[in-house]
């Protein structure tokens, strides 16, 4: 299975670019859109990655007030811009996501390594679908969903989990789930069991390392998902946290990513060694069909 195209990724390279320029060009927002088509609201939001700039036009004269005359950049830039304005995989389910979910799905998508710590259910990427489709049933009545949007939800689910299995670049992930994430019961025994043989199965992948973190553990606990998501080396890490309104909030901002790093890191050393994960999870499907 190829890299997919990256159209998140292209319009979070263009932003940090034109937030670069803008910068060396010693100029605020306000004065880079003076005289343009566009606010500078909207030019904040291209440069965080959240809008694209859909007119090659706009881009050109843009440049042409951060001084960029290089016409090899120029053109770059815009081969860029015009992959940025192209339609993501997940586009057609967009209006049926939570808030913040479609862009966390792109940047998801575009990212080179990923760092979760999940302390009550278990990592969407590493879900099975019987459990995201069982998971999401039973909050249908309490969030008032639609048999439609579960199966939607379902499939961008298992769509998302491609990255860790494709032939080139697949996405390096590095989990941390709390136990009670794997202890809580979705659907019957069954269920669990071919749950818990995903999990070992992805964890044997070279770019998937698994850890648990156990409820004897004395040390530091986080309460709320998160997932750090690592660019490369020309973008911003972004992370990304649940909320409790179901929301997502996601941040580049460097004293927000350094704080949950510090996050993981303490969590990663209170959890148990990569290689006791199949031991742990075979011992969980032993004590739930004895």
């Amino acid at each position: 299975m190829a890299a997919p195209h990256r159209p998140t990724a292209r319009r979070i390279a263009l932003g940090h670019d034109l937030r670069e320029l803008r910068k060396r060009a010693g100029l605020s927002l306000a004065e880079a859109v003076q005289g343009l088509s566009f606010s500078d609201t909207k030019l904040q939001r291209v440069e965080t990655g959240l809008q694209d700039l859909r007119s090659a036009g706009d881009l050109r004269r843009l440049l042409a007030r951060y001084g960029v005359t290089d016409d090899e950049e120029v053109e770059r830039l815009v081969e860029t811009q015009r992959e940025a304005s192209s339609r993501e995989w997940w586009t057609p389910a967009a209006t049926g996501l939570t808030p913040g979910m479609p862009r966390f799905v792109g940047i998801e998508a575009a990212a080179q390594e990923i760092r979760a710590y999940h302390p009550t259910l278990i990592l969407g990427l590493l879900q099975t679908e019987a459990y995201a489709r069982t998971r999401h049933e039973s909050a249908k009545p309490i969030d008032e969903t639609t048999s439609e949007f579960v199966d939607q939800s379902v499939r961008v689910r298992m769509k998302r989990k491609e990255v860790l299995s494709r032939d080139e670049d697949p996405l390096r992930l590095w989990a941390v789930l709390y136990e009670s994430a794997l202890r809580h019961i979705v659907g019957d025994a069954d269920l669990m069991c071919e749950q818990y043989d995903e999990i070992a199965e992805l964890a044997s992948l070279d770019n998937v390392t698994v850890q648990v973190l156990p409820q004897t553990m004395r040390g530091y606990l986080f309460e709320h998902n998160f997932n750090i998501m690592i660019l490369g080396d020309t973008m911003p890490t972004t992370v990304q946290v649940d909320t409790a309104f179901g929301a997502t909030s996601i941040s580049d901002k460097r004293r927000e990513v350094g704080r949950f790093s510090r996050h993981f890191e303490a969590l990663s050393r209170s959890a148990l060694p990569p290689e006791d994960t199949p031991k742990f999870l075979h011992q969980l499907s032993r004590e739930i069909t004895a």
